[in-house]
């Protein structure tokens, strides 16, 4: 389960995809499913949301791991690189990018 705390001891990764409204949904698909068949079953996932811009030109994935080294190897593995293929083939770019959170209200 997400949680969203500077006390937390996971790794936060946020991927921003920028798309147009026409493979917005397409690109929330392909990121689901790949979610479900292969993110989700890594070694040190803890949980995933994906948010959408009313214009439908942006998603921002958000993922939280363990550590920083189990994030790093599900990123690196071949499957992952089969989907990001697909993932480049839907959007004009993306980039996954970790975070610490440092402040968390309420």
């Amino acid at each position: 389960m997400l949680t969203i705390s500077k006390d937390s001891d996971v790794q936060t990764v946020v991927t921003t995809f920028e798309v147009t409204p026409g493979t917005c949904q397409d690109l929330l698909d392909e990121l689901k499913a790949a979610c479900d068949a292969f993110v989700s079953n890594q070694p040190g996932f803890v949980g995933a949301a994906m948010h959408v811009n009313d214009a439908e030109t942006r998603i921002a994935n958000y993922v939280q791991w363990k550590t920083r080294d189990d994030f790093k190897a599900m990123l690196r593995s071949d499957e992952m690189r089969g989907y990001h293929k697909k993932f480049n083939a839907l959007c004009k770019n993306f980039e996954p990018v970790m975070y610490d959170v440092v402040v968390s209200v309420g």
